[in-house]
């Protein structure tokens, strides 16, 4: 009770602040192209506070109408930073002088519990190390055909079944979550070479392993929206809220996780080497702890970057019906020259 009365006390605090603060300085029109509205003291606080239940479209909106489209931010105890937009500064960080952009103890120390230290959450020659390996491995033929195999699979004998009956029966679907679960079967066969079944079969224990694992990156992120750190540590502490949940459902992922290391590591000496895990099982420096969080990052990746970029393909192909028409021209094309009947 004296944890929640100081949680509710220190919230009380910051809202008479910002009222008071808020009055003091009113807001003044500006040009829309000044970036986040900054306050004395608190910076960007009271708009973030406003806008946090819809963080991306708020930076959407915000950089839009900055001309570089980017913006510094700023927030009390020292969490201040730049959000860009900008395709030319995302390059530079990310490729041209990624060296020079670490990830900080602060983005680690918040995605530690899930991540632990996979290629998404560590820096230097921890990052390098995974990057070098996992660069290697999918620019062999083997992996590429495997990931080939069980894309053609899940889409012929899953995807296209649940799309073509739902068009006959004219039934509404949620296509962002179909392809979520779509890109998730995908993933975990070419990261275990285990079918969760989540996009049709039971897909009973694969079903919880993907709905835990959703929870977990979702409220391991939401850490991020913390007005104080020190508000999720405590709920960490006395396992409360939504750090519990957190702590349930990473024990979900990892017990998954961890028992496909230990079923791959007693087929190791089989030919079983077509999977991700299994060619980083082969390298005998690897713990099993380090072995779960590559797989994790490496199925965050997948899951996440596939089914995002398949949903905004489908939503533009729904808006451009030319292109649509042009993509289904050239495809017929190329399945009359390989001698198959168009459909």
């Amino acid at each position: 009770m004296e944890v929640l009365s100081l949680q509710i006390l220190l919230i009380l605090l910051f809202i008479s602040l910002f009222f008071y603060l808020y009055a003091l300085f009113p807001s003044k029109k500006k040009p829309a192209n000044k970036g986040f509205k900054f306050y004395p003291i608190v910076g960007a606080l009271p708009e973030f506070l406003r806008n946090r239940h819809r963080f991306l479209e708020w930076t959407t909106e915000t950089l839009s109408h900055c001309p570089t489209n980017t913006a510094v931010f700023h927030r009390p105890g020292k969490v201040h930073g730049i959000i860009t937009a900008n395709p030319l500064n995302v390059e530079y960080i990310l490729k041209t002088n990624f060296e020079n952009y670490p990830k900080g103890d602060r983005f680690i120390n918040l995605l530690e519990d899930f991540l632990g230290r996979g290629i998404f959450n560590s820096d230097g020659e921890l990052w390098r190390v995974q990057r070098k390996t996992a660069s290697y491995e999918f620019n062999t033929k083997s992996l590429r055909n495997f990931v080939m195999e069980n894309v053609e699979v899940e889409i012929s004998t899953r995807l296209v079944p649940i799309l073509a009956k739902a068009s006959k029966t004219k039934q509404v679907l949620d296509l962002q979550d179909i392809l979520e679960r779509f890109a998730f079967d995908n993933i975990c066969k070419v990261a275990f070479n285990v079918d969760p079944a989540c996009l049709g079969g039971d897909g009973t224990s694969g079903g919880e392993f993907m709905r835990a694992f959703e929870d977990a990156a979702t409220l391991s992120s939401g850490r991020f929206m913390y007005v104080l750190p020190v508000f999720w540590k405590i709920n960490r502490f006395f396992n409360v809220g939504t750090e519990k949940t957190l702590r349930e459902s990473v024990k979900i992922v990892h017990e998954f996780a961890d028992e496909m290391i230990r079923s791959r590591m007693e087929l190791k000496t089989e030919k079983n080497d077509e999977d991700f895990l299994s060619r980083f099982i082969g390298k005998d420096e690897n713990s099993t702890e380090f072995l779960r969080d590559i797989v994790i990052s490496f199925i965050l990746a997948g899951r996440d970057t596939t089914s995002s970029a398949l949903s905004w393909f489908f939503w533009l192909l729904s808006l451009n019906p030319d292109v649509e028409g042009n993509i289904l021209k050239e495809l017929e094309t190329i399945r009359s020259s390989n001698g198959k009947n168009p459909r």
